[in-house]
């Protein structure tokens, strides 16, 4: 990073608390008040202005009028322009702001409703993560949009989305208007998943199995996309009428292996890489069908499967020797 642009990250980052302070920290839902609207000529919008003035200094000189009305039109159209620009933004509403968990080093989306109760329509309006590139987003008329936007977890635990920047410079690129949004976004960052070790043996109970229905019958266990080779007979075809996509019934087996895992099946040393390992028993567990449970220092995860155990899981992992925010406590 070069030190002009060193210096220009350190005025928006400086600009952005002023900002914090002067607006507190902000609640979903939220609607863009006239107050919290910045609004700055952009580079297009500075030579346009050097431009009138050039006009308006060579009309006075040489008592132009033709060149003297040309640089006041201008100027008013500039003026306008700036009007249109922070309209354009005016009164737009950020109902919802979530993201799905996702693993360490690795990118996901933090999706956002956004609405526009107005009876005119707003054009390109931009919003983005902090260091993160920027989605454009028209919302027409009276209606809602959803746009997700690109983020990245380098550590596991929970990551506190600091703000979001929505701006615009809709109409003609003269002014950009811009605003911060500080809500308290948290995004479960699950470990990792590596390790080449195999699933420990099972334990727990005397026939390390779980029983579940009558003795050979298979179990319901969801649906899952079409695969080239599934048979036809296990394709979901009432969902498929209902114009779903293509989907295929899955079973198991009726006893499924019964394991527990803990950091003592693990032979890395430092912790990470053995959490990772964890990550990576928990995912194969759940793809296997396999009932699993989580033993943890002071955390124990009784035996089960299922999306909603595995996310229990991996979070477990994913908080494990790290506090808790209370506003992500309040949240889940």
């Amino acid at each position: 990073m070069t030190a002009h642009a060193r210096l220009r990250e350190r005025l928006r980052h400086s600009a952005a608390e002023w900002a914090r302070r002067r607006q507190g920290l902000d609640r979903l839902p939220l609607t863009l008040a006239r107050r919290r609207l910045y609004i700055l000529p952009t580079r297009a919008g500075l030579a346009f202005g050097v431009l009138v003035l050039t006009m308006l200094a060579a009309g006075l000189n040489y008592a132009n009028s033709l060149a003297l009305l040309l640089a006041f039109l201008l100027a008013g159209f500039a003026l306008v322009a700036m009007h249109e620009c922070h309209r354009n933004m005016l009164g737009i509403s950020l109902l919802e702001a979530s993201a799905a968990p996702l693993f360490a080093g690795s990118a996901g989306s933090l999706r956002l409703m956004l609405e526009n109760a107005s009876r005119l329509g707003r054009y390109r309006l931009a919003v983005a993560v902090v260091n993160e590139a920027a989605v454009a987003l028209d919302l027409p008329a009276g209606r809602r949009g959803q746009l997700e936007l690109p983020i990245h977890a380098l550590r596991r635990g929970l990551q506190k989305i600091d703000r979001l920047r929505i701006s615009s410079s809709h109409p003609f690129g003269l002014f950009r208007v811009w605003t911060w949004v500080h809500a308290p976004i948290v995004v479960m960052v699950y470990p990792r998943a590596a390790g080449s070790l195999p699933l420990p043996a099972d334990r727990g109970g005397t026939s390390g199995s779980w029983p579940r229905g009558a003795a050979g019958t298979d179990e319901w266990r969801g649906l899952r996309p079409f695969r080239d080779g599934d048979s036809p007979r296990q394709v979901a075809w009432k969902a498929y009428a209902r114009e779903a996509p293509l989907l295929v019934k899955e079973y198991s087996a009726a006893g499924s292996p019964l394991r527990l895992l803990s950091l003592e099946h693990t032979r890395q040393t430092d912790l990470e890489s053995r959490l990772a390992q964890l990550a990576r028993w928990i995912i194969d567990a759940e793809a296997s069908g396999d009932v699993y449970g989580l033993e943890l220092p002071g955390e124990r995860i009784p035996p089960h499967r299922g999306p909603n155990h595995r996310h229990r899981c991996l979070s477990a992992l994913a908080l494990y020797g790290a506090p808790r925010p209370a506003a992500a406590a309040q949240r889940r």
